[in-house]
């Protein structure tokens, strides 16, 4: 299968999952929490069930890493060298206060980069989705456009997109080094996404995230044209190490 029809067949499967979690999102439904005090509900587990099925079926010689399958050893996992990134819902706890920014995430990664990606906000009917030889793209009412970042000076009003969920107390000493900064607190992997479509300036992660919350994202805004590294300039990498956190991160079209 090539790039092209594999992304559309993973675009198709996201949108089955969250068609999935509408269904869950409508009604009352349960809410459990991890050891890591998490929320979990149903509807992860459901849209995880789907995901999981579909990519078997598309690719299944591929390794399948989920925040839901998690328990994979790191004797496993350091020889992979391409799998599946999947998190059925990033931003459980949007989902979970019914504000409609949680996504689906699914992402590609070979050699520890993400090279295809797709985040589908299934309770905004928009979806963001991009592969390296292809491009990056948003669908929204079945109107589709292609994402090229417009780089921008550091200057005038800094328009920086954040956690509505996780308020960071680094970020205050981060953006000391902006003349005037315009906050845009948003959900879930949104927050790259709107990076790769120019709608926010900066996106600074100053605060825990697992790569599973990243990586479709990271594939949108890298592909797109914007930065996505390290806080010291270093790419941001998967399946490196045996922990999932990340390290601090900047996504970023300034120049």
């Amino acid at each position: 299968m090539n790039d092209t029809d594999l992304l559309e067949e993973i675009v198709n499967l996201a949108r089955r999952a969250g068609d999935k979690i509408l269904t869950i999102y409508a009604k009352d439904f349960n809410v459990e929490y991890k050891d890591d005090k998490s929320p979990v509900t149903d509807a992860d587990l459901a849209a995880n069930d789907v995901i999981t099925a579909g990519l078997k079926s598309l690719t299944p010689d591929l390794p399948i890493l989920s925040e839901e399958s998690a328990e994979i050893s790191w004797q496993e996992r350091q020889t992979w060298q391409r799998y599946w990134l999947v998190d059925p819902i990033d931003g459980t706890k949007e989902f979970i206060k019914k504000n409609g920014e949680f996504t689906v995430n699914i992402a590609l990664i070979e050699n520890g980069e993400p090279v295809m990606g797709v985040v589908h906000a299934p309770a905004l009917n928009v979806s963001y989705f991009a592969a390296n030889s292809i491009g990056a793209f948003k669908e929204c009412d079945e109107a589709r456009i292609e994402l090229k970042v417009t780089r921008k000076d550091n200057q005038g009003t800094i328009q920086v997109v954040g956690s509505r969920s996780h308020p960071s107390p680094d970020l205050a000493e981060y953006l000391t080094q902006f003349d005037d900064v315009n906050m845009v607190p948003k959900g879930s992997s949104l927050k790259l996404c709107l990076v790769a479509e120019s709608a926010a300036d900066v996106y600074p992660r100053l605060g825990p995230t697992s790569e599973w919350d990243t990586g479709a994202g990271h594939a949108v805004a890298k592909i797109a044209g914007a930065t996505v590294t390290q806080l010291d300039g270093s790419p941001l990498l998967y399946n490196q190490k045996e922990s999932y956190l990340n390290p601090y991160f900047v996504v970023s079209r300034l120049n």
